[in-house]
């Protein structure tokens, strides 16, 4: 009977200690973003466990003093548990609403998971932050703005109370908001109104804080109609020669039939080449690196527009439509492409549909764009002056001939050139209201003769 006793006893030993080892212990993350709490801010928990989770809490401890926020549990399993559960996301809103003895100033969240097995162990997660109860305010200037479809303009607004960001929103399309340039006071932004933005978008200046308050401020505008841009619908006949050049250039080791394969590129390659454009925003300059109008390149001739809607017509019937964000300049082959204007070469190399490609930063989220290079004279970081030959025209990509495709971005969002080549719109919707550097060499302003 002793044997027997003491064999279960070392039995029930045994499996303690395979179920004590088979138990798990949670990984818990927090959102890097999280850097402050307001009044009922978001908070998101991300928990690893295979086993599921007996019990979440979290409380804000100021200080010395800890405020509980949240909690959630499950039924206990300790010997049938679960196994191999993914991921889970808990969400659960913070602030002074559910913990009201909370006052501005630093603060810490913890957060403590419970495994859902034999051993049940506990891990936690803490956060530094800060208690934000103060919103942040905007005010727009009340300047009359005249906004155009695939345009641009520059609101100037003032910030006040704890914000982090701020900046101008177009739909869902934000742009980015600096300090006034030469340390006066107040912030700017350049803005787009894209191409394709519904006519009846109201743009607004915007500023956020990391506890959720967001505050905004409209801009008084216009939207002339009769005046809006009319962008044009064409049909462009391709040949086999042409789509074997593309195709055979862009999809060397494709599989298909040639139309599907051109077809790809011409949508699935664009949308990925015009979305590495609009990433290279993030290498833009926080200062003006020009000072005078925007040159289109000498001598050339426009054989397409910005915002051309092409029909891709094959044999007699159309197997793709696409926009074209940009004008193709033409004058003789293998001309010297210039820049439009100073700026920092932040792409040199090719881009797909766009071949060999440069993309010059000029500051403030405003790029220039140049496609379909022979050669690329320039390297990423390099300094650039407005007429300075970059490299060689070209028919590299999606080119049937050869020609510069030169296109602008703002803040990622590709806008219409033309408007930047003309030194009385600079003057109007840049220059007047705030200082460019050498700002005297725009037309109506002294020392400008």
């Amino acid at each position: 009977m002793g044997k027997f006793l003491s064999f279960i006893v070392l039995l029930f030993v045994v499996a303690a200690g395979v179920l004590f080892a088979l138990s798990a212990t949670p990984v818990i993350e927090l959102s890097p973003s999280l850097m402050a709490l307001g009044q009922s801010t978001p908070v998101t928990v991300h928990v690893s466990d295979p086993h599921g989770i007996r019990n979440i809490q979290a409380w804000v401890e100021q200080d010395g003093n800890r405020y509980p926020v949240w909690q959630t549990a499950r039924p206990a399993r300790r010997i049938l548990w679960q196994r191999g559960l993914s991921d889970h996301d808990f969400t659960f809103k913070a602030g002074t609403q559910n913990a009201p003895q909370l006052k501005d100033g630093k603060a810490r969240l913890i957060v403590e998971v419970t495994s859902n097995d034999f051993r049940g162990k506990t891990a936690s997660a803490e956060r530094e932050l800060s208690v934000v109860t103060r919103p942040p305010m905007v005010s727009a200037d009340q300047d009359q703005h005249y906004l155009y479809l695939g345009m641009a303009d520059l609101v100037t607004f003032n910030l006040s109370g704890y914000w982090t960001e701020a900046g101008v929103r177009v739909g869902d399309q934000t742009f980015r908001g600096w300090p006034m340039p030469d340390g006066k006071p107040g912030f700017f932004s350049l803005f787009a109104f894209a191409w394709n933005m519904p006519p009846n978008t109201a743009p607004v200046v915007y500023a956020t804080n990391p506890a959720g308050n967001e505050a905004t401020s409209h801009i008084a505008f216009q939207f002339p109609r009769s005046e809006q841009p009319k962008y044009r619908v064409r049909d462009l006949a391709i040949d086999d020669r042409f789509m074997e050049k593309v195709v055979n250039e862009l999809d060397p080791g494709g599989t298909g039939d040639m139309v599907s394969r051109f077809v790809k590129i011409n949508s699935e390659m664009r949308r990925a080449n015009n979305k590495k454009l609009a990433d290279l925003r993030f290498k833009t300059e926080s200062r003006f690196l020009w000072s005078q109008p925007f040159l289109q390149q000498a001598g050339s001739k426009v054989e397409a527009n910005f915002a051309d809607v092409r029909n891709y017509i094959y044999q007699g019937r159309k197997i793709d439509q696409q926009v074209h964000l940009g004008y193709d300049l033409s004058s003789t082959q293998h001309v010297d492409v210039m820049a439009s204007n100073d700026g920092r070469v932040v792409y040199a190399a090719p881009l797909g549909i766009y071949g060999n490609c440069i993309v010059v930063d000029h500051g403030y989220g405003l790029q220039s764009i140049y496609g379909h290079l022979s050669e690329i004279a320039v390297h990423e970081g390099d300094i650039v002056k407005r007429g300075q030959s970059m490299g060689k025209s070209g028919m590299t990509g999606m080119a049937g001939g050869d020609h510069i495709h030169f296109s602008m971005q703002l803040e990622g969002v590709q806008i219409d050139p033309k408007e930047w080549w003309d030194p009385h719109w600079i003057k109007d919707h840049v220059e007047k209201r705030l200082s460019l550097p050498g700002s005297s060499q725009l037309p109506g302003n002294p020392g400008s003769h």
